[in-house]
């Protein structure tokens, strides 16, 4: 009992530490508040009509910042579907065999049924001791939560939650939103920054909130920009932080662009398809993060069905649907094979060319 209580005491102070970078931004961000909108603006700017526009901004970048920060703090990560998980009968077969190629027999089996194309190194299936489920596609185990989560970029102390496929475009929404509100407030406080520096201000303390605020946004821009950008690449490029320090690795050897779709369908597979819903902190991200259509030219033969030829989730296994939650209209949209416009142009320039020979 001892020991377990420990442990216990132990988990709960964890728990309570990594809760102290966020309660650190939070902090930032309340203080910076009240210097932009009391110290700033209300007791250093004089002209009604330039307070009023520098307010009602602030205010729209604030709120959208401060939502898609909540969103990604507070969105649990998603977890492989229980498909993944072996079965009481599979744990104890697995458990009598030796670990080695027998054990990989097993794994290679119950991979039959499942939209699996990625391996280790060694190119075996990649299997998770801890959670004791083939991970699927893109799924990584992380150490602080303890758990499998999917399309896992990394695990972000700043927001004391794990980026995955459930958070990664409120992440992305965050760095946006607190750039663009960093910016703001930098370039609206510049005029007043300068006239700290040549006595333009009066003598309160509100100069000195004007200086600081200055400074901590300004330097605060300069790295969310850095790591705006590299995301952004990331993106486009459809790979996760993990998978841009290693490469996914498939039946034919590693491929770090293995998943990327093109600029369009990378971007979609995040953002989704309604452009309504892209600036704003809700989730419209495509698929269900378990599997993901790939640009692979040699195929896994094991596999049931084609990640770019056709749509993996709505393969059927063994006379059930792989997952049992349908796909709406515009995620079939982007995982189902469509031509590339190099096709389409392609065909119409051939339907040009046969017209102009009927006109010849």
């Amino acid at each position: 009992m001892a020991p377990s209580g420990s442990r216990s005491i132990k988990r709960g102070c964890q728990r309570v530490l990594y809760w102290i970078p966020v309660l650190f931004i939070a902090l930032i961000v309340a203080w910076s508040y009240y210097a932009y909108v009391l110290q700033l603006c209300i007791e250093s700017i004089e002209d009604t009509g330039e307070k009023v526009v520098y307010l009602l901004v602030y205010h729209v970048v604030f709120i959208m910042f401060v939502w898609a920060y909540w969103q990604t703090i507070f969105t649990k990560p998603m977890n492989p579907l229980k498909e993944f998980h072996l079965s009481h009968s599979d744990k104890e077969l697995l458990e009598r065999e030796d670990r080695g190629e027998s054990q990989q027999e097993i794994l290679r089996r119950i991979a039959k049924d499942l939209p699996i194309y990625t391996r280790t190194n060694s190119g075996a299936i990649r299997f998770c001791d801890r959670c004791q489920l083939l991970k699927p596609d893109r799924c990584h185990h992380c150490s602080v939560c303890d758990k499998c989560i999917l399309k896992m970029d990394h695990h972000c102390p700043w927001v004391n939650n794990c980026v995955g496929f459930a958070n990664y475009k409120f992440f992305m929404l965050f760095l946006l939103y607190s750039l663009l509100y960093c910016l703001f407030i930098t370039a609206t406080d510049l005029q007043y920054f300068i006239k700290f520096w040549t006595n333009g201000l009066p003598d309160t303390q509100a100069k000195f909130h004007i200086l600081f605020l200055f400074f901590s946004a300004s330097m605060f821009s300069v790295s969310l920009a850095s790591l705006f950008i590299y995301h952004c690449w990331l993106v486009c490029k459809n790979r996760s932080t993990l998978e841009a320090v290693r490469s996914p690795v498939f039946r034919h050897g590693t491929d770090k662009n293995g998943f990327s779709l093109g600029f369009s369908k990378n971007f979609r597979q995040v953002f989704g398809d309604e452009v309504k819903y892209w600036p704003i902190p809700v989730f419209s991200s495509l698929g269900d993060g378990c599997s993901f259509p790939t640009c692979l030219v040699n195929l896994d033969p094991e596999q049931p069905s084609s990640p770019t030829g056709s749509n993996p989730k709505q393969s059927l296994h063994k006379g059930r649907q792989f997952p049992s939650k349908p796909l709406r209209e515009s995620q079939s949209r982007l995982l189902t094979s469509t031509p590339s416009w190099s096709e389409n142009e392609t065909a119409t320039d051939k339907d040009r060319k046969g017209k102009m020979m009927l006109l010849l």
